[in-house]
């Protein structure tokens, strides 16, 4: 499929989808979140893709939503009393939605600048890799807005209430190390080796067994929200299609042999 501001890429089981705005710092429009949620969508039924890697084009990540003195609502929701909640529902809080559904497991190389609800899709990703340049925060109160992409929710779990508190009512963007220290990357590195460290994780993560990995991912979001007794029982249901995979047979004959497992997902 031909995208206008995304690109999109695969190679040995990793896909890579970069947000292509560099002019706007990426800043999220109506035609990019739809292009991201159909290269996630063709990621997710393609089963020779097993892990996603998003960053962006340029100086940035993503900046969130665009402030840009030009900038005005898609012409649908124009002039409508809820338009800002409507263009909410129906295009950032969907990438939010999707990416926090995804079963695959997913990296966000982080090249520069996410902030505000690019720091929401960052934390939507289940690993985020740092160049030493980017920086991470939000802005929100700058503009007398509030984290209304998500990031009101997402921000406590990753950093704790406290730390995300101050993070948005100071409105503080941090170097990438510090935003390492409260929790908000796995790791840094040079911007030069971003990539490279970023496809170091996918293909690992792209070569362990692909649906113990998935249901495993999701086990944890799900269980977030539930109770002991319920996250058990979860548990043992999951374990009706895990435990009679083929891919349990390879790995516990891989244990024996001393070698590394190929899985196939079956």
């Amino acid at each position: 499929m031909e995208y206008s501001q995304i690109i999109c890429s695969k190679e040995k089981h990793v896909a890579t989808i970069t947000m292509n705005r560099p002019e706007k710092m990426n800043a999220y429009s109506e035609v990019m979140v739809h292009e991201i949620i159909t290269a996630l969508s063709n990621a997710r039924d393609d089963d020779e893709v097993r892990a996603v890697i998003i960053t962006g084009a340029g100086r940035g990540f993503c900046s969130g939503g665009e402030v840009s003195a030009d900038y005005r609502y898609p012409e649908r929701y124009r002039g409508h009393r809820l338009e800002s909640m409507l263009e909410m529902r129906e295009n950032f809080h969907q990438i939010v939605r999707f990416l926090w559904r995804f079963d695959k497991p997913t990296v966000a190389a982080i090249n520069g600048a996410a902030v505000a609800g690019g720091l929401t899709l960052a934390l939507c990703c289940d690993f985020r890799i740092a160049a030493e340049s980017a920086k991470l925060g939000d802005t929100s109160l700058r503009f007398a807005l509030m984290p209304d992409e998500g990031g009101a929710w997402i921000f406590p779990r990753v950093m704790g209430l406290a730390n995300a508190l101050k993070m948005s009512l100071f409105s503080e963007i941090y170097p990438a190390q510090k935003a390492k220290e409260l929790g908000l990357v796995h790791e840094v590195t040079t911007v030069e080796n971003l990539m490279s460290v970023a496809w170091e994780w996918a293909k690992r993560l792209a070569a362990g067994p692909p649906i113990a990995m998935r249901i495993t991912k999701r086990m944890m979001y799900k269980q977030m929200q539930m109770d002991l007794e319920n996250a058990l029982e979860d548990a043992a249901l999951g374990t009706l299609v895990t435990n009679y995979c083929d891919d349990v047979m390879e790995g516990v004959a891989a244990f024996h042999e001393k070698r590394n497992p190929t899985f196939k997902g079956r």
